[in-house]
């Protein structure tokens, strides 16, 4: 029997997030009916810079929306470019940059209003990448304690995992050591097609 499981959409998830979403057991739902919450990877993702971790937050619209499904970008400020030249910078010398370059450019070369409908474009990109046909369903109302397991609060993007994460080989370790738990670009980028090998060994309690 499965177990049903609530994720929150997030912005280029960090590596916990999918071994959670692609264990074959998981039967997902993701949430969409929630109150935003600020400063959280829904609308942020993490990445290894020349200096350490680098985040790279998708500004929103403060149109008065509180539900996660409601909530709109903002293009004031030309963000895409931003963050494809932050990820370019940190990633063109690993292994498998140049590999999925043309895929995850495309992320970044349509603007879409929708903070959900963006993150699941890149979900997309990211799960052909993966070789994944996950599939999941969306939440139709909001409840505070859901049936399913309650993964809403369990990935904090203020605080490090407690996860034990195998370490694999990153750009910048000689200078900065092992990353754990950084966006799955990260994974992508340094082992590629060993990511999905990877992520399913990760085990959450």
């Amino acid at each position: 029997m499965n177990n049903k499981i609530l994720l929150p959409i997030f912005y280029l998830p960090p590596i916990s997030w999918f071994s959670v979403f692609l264990d074959s057991e998981n039967e997902t739902t993701f949430e969409q009916f929630e109150n935003f919450p600020k400063q959280t990877y829904r609308n942020r993702a993490v990445i290894y810079g020349a200096n350490g971790k680098l985040p790279l937050i998708i500004p929103i619209k403060h149109t008065g929306k509180r539900e996660l499904r409601d909530i709109e970008i903002s293009y004031a400020e030309d963000w895409q470019k931003l963050h494809w030249k932050s990820i370019k910078t940190a990633y063109q010398s690993t292994p498998y940059f140049e590999y999925y370059e043309d895929k995850l450019r495309s992320i970044f070369e349509e603007k879409i209003d929708s903070l959900v409908a963006f993150n699941l474009k890149a979900l997309k990109v990211v799960l052909a990448i993966l070789k994944s046909e996950k599939e999941f369903t969306f939440s139709e109302e909001y409840f505070k304690n859901p049936e399913s397991e309650d993964y809403r609060e369990k990935f904090s993007a203020k605080t490090e995992t407690e996860i034990e994460m195998a370490q694999y080989y990153q750009s910048f370790s000689d200078k900065n050591g092992f990353l754990k738990d950084l966006s799955v670009l990260d994974l992508i980028c340094n082992i590629g097609p060993e990511s999905l090998t990877y992520i399913k060994n990760i085990k959450i309690n």
